[in-house]
């Protein structure tokens, strides 16, 4: 315990100092004073618009966990699933990986029908909301590269996009199909996923739940980036929002560092140039969403502190008890 306790120790310094070292060589290339003067002269309307936009998020995707869960034999009530997911979250911000509050949503879940099922439930409700997120940016670099006064500079970005997610969609779908024909704990666990993924998705009574919840989270996302970009003036328009946001969202997946710091900000600066922005406002944009979301999972914070007073309470009645 001790050894694995060190090696989270040591993965949160390395990406914390990863972080800071992206963040440090982005200030470099894009003149972070400036970046700081959009920042202090940001709009505080529009960072309260981004505010609500992510925390109907949560509450939207606390849902959505809720009706992934209940198809798979775990039923939650509405506010234990937006407590846990608040809960989720603010432990994402600060521990390496970016799932342990997920990890720790799925142990907490898990009397009902089991860790295996918990698990499936938080695994494919965040698979959702990534599956949205590219339903969005594709529609989006579809209206920026074919509308009259597009983007042309994106049709070489959504030509790449495509292929890669083509490919992977097919390896996917190789994979499960191979686990199919296999025997092993690998092929055991893949056709179990399938099977929870099927009874999650496919019943007529949740699908069009499923689609439009999954759908509202992303674009809650999307806005709450775009509220943050313009209140520091940014001129991101709406089309090239709805394609270059969800890859900025979609490369804090990538587990480099504290909660996507640095990455989301080093796609930001790539990407925004591609809708005619300059590369200084992404950096100012994506800090300003970073410190935006930040603030919305502090009531996790109260949701912990109360978790651990009833616990200590139960421990205390157990030992009187005893």
């Amino acid at each position: 315990m001790l050894q694995g306790r060190h090696r989270k120790k040591v993965i949160f310094v390395v990406q914390f100092v990863f972080a800071l070292g992206l963040l440090a060589v982005l200030w470099r290339i894009v003149e972070g004073e400036e970046a700081l003067r959009l920042l202090a002269r940001a709009e505080p309307w529009w960072l309260v618009a981004s505010f609500c936009a992510l925390t109907l998020q949560t509450a939207l995707s606390a849902l959505r966990w809720r009706l992934t869960a209940r198809q798979l034999g775990i039923v939650l009530t509405k506010a234990e699933a937006i407590k846990e997911y608040y809960l989720a979250q603010i432990v994402n911000q600060a521990v390496p990986g970016g799932i342990s509050g997920d990890a720790g949503r799925a142990v907490r879940a898990r009397a009902q029908a089991g860790l295996m099922a918990s698990s499936q439930a938080v695994l494919l409700e965040r698979v959702a909301g990534q599956v949205a997120l590219g339903v969005v940016m594709f529609f989006g670099l579809g209206v920026a590269v074919t509308l009259p006064g597009g983007l042309s500079l994106l049709s070489g970005l959504a030509l790449a996009v495509s292929l890669l997610v083509g490919g992977a969609v097919v390896g996917v779908v190789a994979l499960f199909a191979l686990a199919r024909r296999s025997a092993g704990r690998v092929a055991n666990g893949l056709v179990s996923l399938g099977a929870a993924a099927k009874a999650a998705f496919s019943p007529a009574s949740v699908r069009w739940a499923q689609i439009g919840l999954s759908l509202a989270t992303a674009l809650c996302n999307v806005a709450g980036f775009t509220f943050a970009a313009w209140a520091i003036d940014s001129d991101l328009r709406v089309s090239a929002a709805l394609a270059l946001v969800p890859i900025i969202l979609l490369a804090m997946a990538l587990p480099l560092t504290i909660s996507g710091w640095g990455v989301r900000e080093g796609a930001a600066v790539a990407l925004f140039p591609l809708g005619g922005i300059a590369a200084v406002e992404g950096l100012a944009a994506s800090v300003a969403f970073g410190s935006v979301f930040l603030v919305v999972t502090l009531p996790g914070l109260a949701f912990a502190s109360s978790g651990r007073r009833q616990g200590l309470r139960e421990n205390e009645v157990s030992a009187s008890s005893a």
